[in-house]
């Protein structure tokens, strides 16, 4: 199984976005080869998800499975949740040195989730004859170190300034910063799923 993990700063607005879409999304792909979650830096404990994220959630028509709004409570990140993890996707470049801050190991393993939608996609272009497919949970573990191994050499050729990393945070602010943490995150997470299906779908 790959356990994935999203990271914002109180785990109410971006993390549980990101996580819940992707959890859902991934579940369909691949039953039972994911293991999704979210947590912050700085996380609301207890706290349930945003309202005007978790609208903005649903429209994008996910059908909840495992990953439901209701369900999800806002988690205080700990260094179980970055010692479990196989992949962190934060949401901030801020949001991802804190995780290595914690864990140094994690510096191959830790993105930002706009920079992890970028490297996989070259990663594909580049070596997608050398990325195993299938929706097995044996076939995604072997997908995601290939991932994993190839995003990290090509990484530093890649680098972006953090405007083009990081997804606002719309916490206690209008209407309009939701639009725009949708409109920095949602292609990037949609990009991640597209790649998964595509790869899940061949032998």
């Amino acid at each position: 199984m790959v356990t994935l993990l999203t990271v914002c700063t109180g785990n109410i607005c971006r993390s549980p976005y990101a996580h819940l879409l992707l959890g859902n999304r991934l579940d369909e792909i691949a039953p039972g080869a994911f293991s999704v979650a979210s947590a912050g830096t700085m996380g609301l404990t207890g706290k349930p998800m945003d309202e005007r994220s978790a609208a903005r959630l649903a429209a994008t028509g996910v059908r909840e499975r495992a990953y439901t709004v209701d369900s999800f409570s806002a988690r205080r990140l700990g260094d179980a949740d970055v010692a479990g993890a196989d992949v962190v996707l934060a949401l901030t470049q801020e949001h991802r040195d804190a995780v290595i801050q914690m864990s140094p190991r994690m510096l191959k393993r830790a993105y930002t989730v706009r920079e992890f939608a970028r490297l996989v996609a070259h990663v594909y272009r580049e070596a997608g004859d050398s990325i195993p497919g299938g929706a097995g949970p044996e076939q995604v573990a072997a997908r995601w170190k290939a991932l994993i191994k190839y995003a990290t050499l090509y990484r530093s050729g890649l680098s972006a300034p953090a405007a083009d990393d990081d997804v606002v945070d719309p916490y206690r602010r209008e209407d309009a910063v939701y639009d725009e943490m949708v409109d920095q995150l949602l292609p990037a997470l949609e990009a991640i799923i597209d790649l998964e299906r595509a790869a899940a779908a061949r032998a």
